[in-house]
This record gives structure tokens, sequence and C-alpha cells, in this order.
């Protein structure tokens, strides 16, 4: 269910830790996945979640399928910890950072670094859970529910 939901959507939320010791800001953002363990994307490093990443690197990240219907949908949540992609690791993480298989267009280094208006950031997958429906077969409680997913059971299938 995690890699099928990772798989099949293109935005995830991530909340952010506010600066100022304030609640969670949150921010939709489009991702790559590598490994089912690294989640990459692109962002101003002006905006307030990559300020606030650099502040405080612990961040929560949901993905889900906004247009499912209702009692169909699949989610997974993830703990990370996350930070801007250093100068010298760019060229090396740009292949799986900007895989063909999403989409997006490959930046190159020298657009993320120096001048370049936007970073590449990354957040390490800590914890997984998965949404479960209520009316799942391996939901014994009959209501939804979030449910432990081993995130090195993602990446050893993935």
């Amino acid at each position: 269910m995690a890699r099928r939901a990772i798989d099949t959507n293109h935005y995830m939320v991530l909340a952010t830790r506010e600066q100022d010791g304030g609640g969670p800001r949150v921010s939709p953002v489009y991702y790559t996945a590598a490994r089912y363990a690294d989640f990459y994307w692109v962002s101003s490093p002006d905006a307030r979640h990559s300020r606030n990443v650099e502040a405080a690197p612990a961040v929560a990240i949901v993905i889900f399928g906004s247009t499912a219907r209702v009692g169909e949908a699949e989610a997974v949540y993830l703990d990370a910890v996350a930070e801007q992609v250093p100068d010298e690791r760019l060229e090396a993480l740009l292949p799986e950072a900007f895989h063909p298989r999403v989409g997006a267009r490959m930046l190159a280094a020298d657009e993320l670094r120096g001048d370049g208006e936007m970073r590449l950031y990354v957040a390490h997958v800590t914890r997984c859970e998965v949404h479960v429906p209520g009316r799942h077969p391996l939901n014994t409680h009959g209501i939804d529910t979030r449910y432990p997913a081993d995130p090195t059971a993602l990446r050893a299938r993935g």
C-alpha cells in the first residue's frame, strides 16, 4: 500500500516546524522518491518551509491520492530528517533526484547552487505508516487507521 501511494502520486505534503517555535507549516511539493527512503524536491531557499528545514530538520510527510473517492483513499505517512543537498553532492544525486519516470525536467547542478534561485532538498525517511481503510480485510477495527510499515521492507522490494 505504501509503495503504491508513493508510486502513483507526484505531490507530497511537507510539514515543517515554524522557526518562531509555533506550529507546523504545511506545503505541497512535487517529489521524486528514491528507494522509498529518500524524497527529493526543489524549492527556493527563501521559502518558509526551506528556512524551517534549515532551522529544524525533523519533518513529517503525507502522500495521498487527493481525488480518491470516500473510503478508497490510500496514504502513507512519513517521518524524516530533511536537508538541503550540499553543493559537493549535487552531481552524484541529480540522476536519482530527477529520475526520468517522474517526468520533471532535470535541472543542472549550476541551477541549484551559487546564483541559482532554487535548491535541491532531500528527506531521509526514519518512520513509515500506512492508512488502512476500515473495510480493508486486514483491518480488524472496522475504522480507518494507521498501521506501521517497515521502511527497510519498502526499500528491499523497491
